[in-house]
């Protein structure tokens, strides 16, 4: 018997087109749609390293994904491949702040999703009232939310003339297994990720994790997992997500990051069976760890009123099992290589 969806129609298989879809969310939606779904997967990306583990041909799904190689800034063929599909998803973007400051241009070419209020009043984030509030002009780290803000706009007005299907999802702090990467080990030397693998990667070796600025700033953190699920109900009811606007966050997981930090000591310590006390944290400028030009909000706290009324969903797991969870991933995957190179600092 086929499955149904939240109002009770059969859910008809689609063919998805997956933008993005080798990296950190797309990876897990991969995962959701081959284990759990009938639904096809054309993966779009420039590496396909986080999904290669689902495109063995021996397994069950092998005729349903598949993966396409591409630079999407200079490559005709996916044109191609969204017009032959049922559904688009969006998932390439440059999403590590340190980017931001360096990397303006490409930031503004290629990113998109949702804007930053920086007043207090504008903590809670609202969909569809929320005013977006930028930074000047010189702190290009804006250049992010600016682009985004952008998109969304001319996402809305291919609906209002041209009437347009669409969905569009703002993450708040999606976090878990596979985010990013860890420098020297599978990304650049000297690269900069966003904060749960940069801190990841301080663990990893030993380092004092770093606050920028004292780590004052405060997030809502999500597990990749229940973010999944939301966008999966997106797929599968789309005449309750057509049209809409959704912040997929969880607001009872929001801490300083000093106080993530923390967290993260703590639970590494017992993932790694090191003493606590040999962890520790080290604040640093904004200036000093981005570059010039970063600016950021203090506070963001989605609003979670329109995604629960459409879609039923909440998110449901704990900030302290999402980091065990993670740490211990994190833990596994790379230990073995960082205690390698550590050993072998001349190589």
């Amino acid at each position: 018997m086929a499955k149904a969806n939240l109002d009770g129609n059969p859910i008809t298989p689609l063919s998805i087109c997956m933008i993005g879809g080798g990296g950190f969310i797309g990876s897990h939606l991969c995962e959701k749609l081959m284990s759990e779904t009938s639904h096809i997967a054309i993966v779009v990306d420039v590496s396909s390293e986080k999904i290669n583990h689902l495109l063995d041909k021996s397994l069950p799904w092998a005729k349903r994904i598949e993966f396409h190689h591409m630079n999407i800034k200079n490559d005709s063929r996916l044109e191609t491949l969204v017009k032959a599909s049922d559904l688009t998803i969006n998932l390439a973007a440059i999403c590590t702040p340190a980017d931001y400051n360096t990397r303006p241009l490409d930031t503004i070419f290629s990113n998109f999703i949702d804007a930053i209020p920086v007043e207090p009043q504008y903590y809670m984030l609202k969909e569809d009232v929320s005013p977006c509030i930028f930074g000047p002009v010189h702190k290009q780290r804006w250049s992010y939310a600016c682009a985004k803000q952008m998109t969304d706009r001319l996402i809305y007005a291919e609906h209002a003339e041209n009437g347009l299907k669409f969905t569009i999802v703002r993450p708040y702090n999606w976090i878990g297994p596979r985010m990013d990467f860890i420098p020297g080990v599978d990304g650049p030397s000297d690269g900069v990720p966003r904060v749960l693998a940069c801190f990841s990667n301080n663990l990893l070796r030993g380092e004092p994790l770093k606050l920028v600025d004292g780590g004052r700033s405060q997030r809502t953190f999500l597990y990749v997992k229940d973010a999944i699920e939301a966008v999966l109900l997106m797929i599968d009811n789309p005449n309750r997500a057509n049209g809409h606007i959704f912040n997929v966050g969880n607001p009872d997981n929001e801490v300083s990051v000093k106080q993530l930090a923390e967290l993260m000591i703590k639970v590494y310590a017992k993932v790694a069976d090191v003493p606590a006390s040999s962890l520790s944290t080290l604040d640093v400028t904004s200036e000093d760890f981005y570059g010039k030009g970063y600016d950021d909000s203090d506070r963001r706290i989605p609003d979670m009123t329109i995604i629960t009324k459409q879609l039923g969903w909440k998110p449901r797991t704990s900030l302290d099992e999402l980091l065990d969870s993670t740490l211990q991933y994190q833990h596994q995957t790379y230990s073995h290589a960082i205690k390698k190179e550590l050993s072998n600092p001349s190589t």
